[in-house]
């Protein structure tokens, strides 16, 4: 489960949440009439009457008279998309980007603008509540017709407190919590890793939606990989899973940021990446020039990203081994690479993984590019309401 504050489990509020839910993810089947969905959720009539007239008034369902068994009847179905919305919201290290989409799961409106390196967790904040209200103003969408917004950070959360806690690739992140974000933004928030929602948005929206085992790894300046196990995201004992890049590869290797050493993100990561590039080449350069020299053949940044795709292949082959996924999704800043990144990659998977499971489980790279964090925050949002995705 994401984390979110929400009220005691027993309140009323909580109550009525859980039944607007359980509503919404019936209606997200189809349109239904009240009686089917009274059957259904196994609420009484007129508890189903109630939550859908404040579910009408909140824009997440229509109404329409039809006929049932040759009486009339009140047929429920999700709102069109001028209704309401959900919001995703991924954070870099240099960039801010947000996603509004339909309760059909359609994209109206996305922007991504591009922040200074080393801001802190608040000044972000309010950058991206700025983005917030000029996005919703373009898209000519209402803040209370806003469901929640999905975040996604760059690091660990501690899913008892809801609070990013040591590992964040930004520490100016450490400490936080879902509450500081829901003050600023005045909207449900659900605070989440960005690798998973990575792993959620790409069987959500993805080329790969509905696939039931993948395991998503987002390359970039940290390593971490999001999992999805039999179509539900895996979140483990307190939402610490996917650490790859903390996976120790050479025993005398560099210090980590975590405390040991030789850990794939000292390896593998677009972080030191861009050193070893910047070194040989004299002159600063940033992650998309890594891909563009590649691309054109510059035997010096193909060198590196073969390195980094070995090294991260090694790591995967122990998830894979491990969880004997369907499906690998590589994402992340690299995805223009293709088969340049996901060949040395693939070579390390065939030297370490088991023969039998490396020959069935797919690798590709993310249909979604840098994408697919923000589209995750969206979906999360709209399948915590308990609206089912209606795309294929």
């Amino acid at each position: 489960m994401p984390v979110r504050q929400r009220s005691n489990p027993g309140s009323q509020s909580a109550l009525r949440l859980s039944n607007q839910q359980r509503i919404l993810s019936t209606v997200s089947g189809g349109p239904t009439t009240q009686a089917e969905i009274a059957r259904a959720t196994g609420l009484s009539t007129a508890t189903v009457s109630n939550i859908v007239k404040v579910l009408v008034d909140l824009g997440l369902v229509a109404t329409s008279p039809t006929t049932s068994s040759g009486r009339r009847a009140q047929l429920v179905s999700l709102s069109s998309t001028d209704g309401a919305v959900s919001v995703g919201i991924d954070f870099g290290r240099r960039h801010v980007r947000i996603i509004v989409a339909t309760l059909d799961y359609r994209v109206i409106a996305e922007k991504e603008i591009e922040i200074p390196a080393g801001y802190t967790a608040a000044e972000a904040l309010d950058i991206a509540a700025n983005l917030l209200t000029s996005t919703l103003n373009h898209a000519r969408v209402s803040r209370t017709s806003v469901l929640g917004v999905g975040v996604g950070v760059p690091g660990p959360i501690d899913r008892r407190t809801g609070t990013v806690v040591d590992g964040a690739i930004l520490p100016e992140w450490v400490g936080v919590t879902v509450g500081m974000v829901e003050e600023i933004f005045e909207l449900p928030v659900y605070l989440e890793n960005d690798a998973n929602l990575g792993a959620l948005a790409e069987v959500t929206w993805g080329s790969h939606a509905g696939t039931p085992t993948v395991v998503f790894v987002k390359v970039g300046t940290g390593i971490g990989a999001g999992l999805i196990l039999n179509g539900v995201p895996y979140a483990g004992n307190i939402g610490l899973t996917g650490e790859i890049g903390h996976t120790p590869i050479y025993e005398h290797g560099l210090l980590c940021r975590c405390g040991n050493r030789g850990c794939l993100e000292t390896v593998a990561s677009t972080t030191i990446m861009i050193e070893l590039l910047s070194r040989t080449l004299d002159r600063p350069v940033r992650t998309k020039e890594i891909v563009r020299l590649a691309l054109e053949g510059d035997e010096r940044a193909i060198r590196v990203v073969e390195e980094a795709g070995l090294a991260v292949g090694r790591s995967i082959a122990a998830i894979t081994n491990l969880i004997n996924p369907h499906t690998i999704i590589v994402g992340g800043p690299l995805t223009g690479l293709g088969e340049m990144l996901l060949g040395p990659i693939r070579s390390a998977l065939q030297r370490y993984a088991v023969p039998m499971i490396m020959e069935t489980t797919d690798l590709v790279m993310s249909s979604l590019g840098e994408r697919a964090e923000a589209l995750g925050g969206a979906a999360l949002v709209l399948q915590q309401a308990g609206i089912k995705p209606t795309v294929s």
